[in-house]
């Protein structure tokens, strides 16, 4: 077995379009964090369960007494601390907080997930698989009312920490005004 070690330590400038986990060779390598520093690193993600049913009600509706928002954001949460194990190549975390909120309005529910970490490395993939799972347990119990019921606009919305500091958007279409992160 050739093993091929990348000549950077990861982290090429996103800008110039390389690709962070592909080497020279167009292998593939989990991104060498080595000689990144430590810092408060901080992820957003959001998305949206759109429907044409009353989410609102149907969410409400506890079923055998389960509450279905809770469930969802339990599943959330439990899936940001599986990211490394969903995604290929994606570095195994020890999570300091992640949360996850719902806000269900009649035709759509707003999914947020907030991860945070002191490490070498970010909680992007953590927040957006935290976001992702939690709207797949609610599309569940939505689809069954509207089987057209879909998932939109998951993505990265604030991050911080790490060599290139804070991005975020600042009017994301249909989710609102993204909340300053502290």
């Amino acid at each position: 077995m050739t093993t091929n070690v990348p000549t950077s330590l990861g982290g090429e400038d996103p800008q110039a379009g390389a690709l962070t986990h592909v080497d020279e060779q167009g292998q593939a390598h989990m991104v060498d964090i080595t000689g990144k520093a430590v810092t408060r690193r901080l992820a957003l993600a959001r998305c949206l369960v759109v429907t044409a049913a009353d989410a609102k009600r149907i969410l409400a509706s506890r079923r055998g007494g389960m509450d279905v928002v809770e469930v969802a954001r339990v599943s959330g949460i439990q899936a940001a601390k599986q990211a490394s194990s969903l995604i290929p190549l994606c570095h195994p975390l020890r999570l300091d907080r992640v949360s996850v909120d719902v806000d269900v309005a009649i035709h759509r529910v707003t999914v947020s997930a907030l991860t945070e970490i002191v490490e070498r490395t970010g909680v992007e993939m953590e927040a957006l698989t935290a976001c992702a799972v939690c709207a797949l347990s609610l599309l569940k119990a939505v689809v069954e009312v509207d089987p057209a019921a879909s998932i939109e606009q998951l993505t990265v919305w604030h991050k911080s920490g790490g060599r290139s500091g804070d991005r975020g958007r600042t009017s994301p279409d249909g989710l609102g005004e993204v909340p300053r992160v502290t």
